[in-house]
């Protein structure tokens, strides 16, 4: 049996109170659900990433990037390239980002589509976006 290295990717949706989590598996080719981290401010998120990071030893990070849907840079993205910056301080590794356009509304209507509601539980649409964000990046890279 050949055996391959550990390419898994952690993928990450960036909020001000909750960040998504998402992580590939071995091969990068799926996209699962991790959790969703409840932060207080950016040092707290930078600590409970690093936990994650940790714990999974990820090959690269992405990042979901919102731009606008003319491709320039929402006052968001400044924010997130504050954060990257941050980021590199506790992930010595490539650091990718991914557009993030509607995941988080693809995420809401997912969650629908399977009957369930998302009321006060927007971790749950935070986490999906993550998978979603992910997923997008790796089907990218396989050429999908």
């Amino acid at each position: 049996m050949t055996e391959h290295p550990d390419k898994t990717i952690l993928a990450i949706d960036y909020g001000n109170r909750r960040i998504g989590l998402a992580k590939s598996d071995a091969l990068a080719m799926v996209a699962s659900a991790l959790t969703t981290l409840e932060v207080s401010s950016v040092r707290d998120a930078l600590n409970q990433i690093a936990e994650v990071i940790g714990e999974y030893r990820p090959a690269e990070l992405v990042i979901g990037y919102p731009e606008l849907s003319d491709g320039r840079k929402s006052r968001k993205c400044e924010e997130v390239d504050r954060f990257i910056e941050k980021l590199a301080s506790v992930y010595p590794g490539p650091i990718t980002r991914v557009d993030e356009a509607y995941s988080s509304v693809e995420a809401a209507s997912v969650i629908h589509a399977h009957g369930k509601r998302v009321g006060k539980d927007k971790k749950r649409i935070d986490r999906l976006a993550a998978v979603i964000i992910l997923q997008r990046y790796l089907d990218e890279q396989h050429g999908r």
